[in-house]
C-alpha cells in the first residue's frame, strides 16, 4: 500500500475536560459517536480518551486536506477498536467520499496520551504494494 495522506494533532486533555464541563452531552452529541461515547464515558481517564479520539478526528481531516468544512462532521470520523486492541479509524458522510476521491482505502492510526497532551497520527494510505 502506498501513503497518500498524512494529519498529525495534539490536544490538551484540559480542553477536553472543559468542553466536557460546560457543554456535556451537547459536546459528547456533536463530536462524538454513539460507539465513541460508550468507549469513554465511565472509564476512570474518559478525558483523556475522548482528547486522543478528538486529536484523531482533526489529524483524519488534516489528511483529507479539508478540515471539517464542506459539509463533513465531526462525526464522519470515528475511532474504533479492532480485536486486537488496536484503534483503527472508519469514516462516513462526506469524509469517506473525500478519502475514496483521493484513492485511500485503508488508515494507519496511532493515539497516544501523557503529561496532560493527546496525540493521533493518522495515514491515509491506498493502491496495491510496490512491485519489486
Amino acid at each position: 500500500m502506498t501513503p497518500l495522506a498524512h494529519g498529525i494533532d495534539i490536544v490538551p486533555v484540559a480542553r477536553i475536560e472543559r468542553l466536557l464541563d460546560e457543554h456535556g452531552p451537547r459536546f459528547l452529541d456533536r463530536c462524538f459517536t454513539a460507539h465513541e461515547r460508550e468507549v469513554c464515558l465511565g472509564h476512570a481517564r474518559s478525558a483523556e480518551r475522548f482528547a486522543a479520539r478528538f486529536a484523531a478526528k482533526e489529524a483524519a481531516f488534516k489528511a483529507l486536506g479539508t478540515g471539517w468544512s464542506g459539509g463533513i462532521a465531526w462525526t464522519d470520523a470515528e475511532v474504533v477498536t479492532q480485536a486486537s486492541g488496536a484503534p483503527a479509524l472508519v469514516l462516513h458522510g462526506a469524509a469517506a467520499q473525500r478519502a475514496a476521491a483521493l484513492g485511500v482505502t485503508a488508515w494507519l492510526v496511532s493515539l497516544s496520551h501523557a503529561g496532560g497532551m493527546a496525540v493521533a497520527s493518522v495515514i491515509g494510505v491506498g493502491g496495491m504494494p510496490p512491485g519489486p
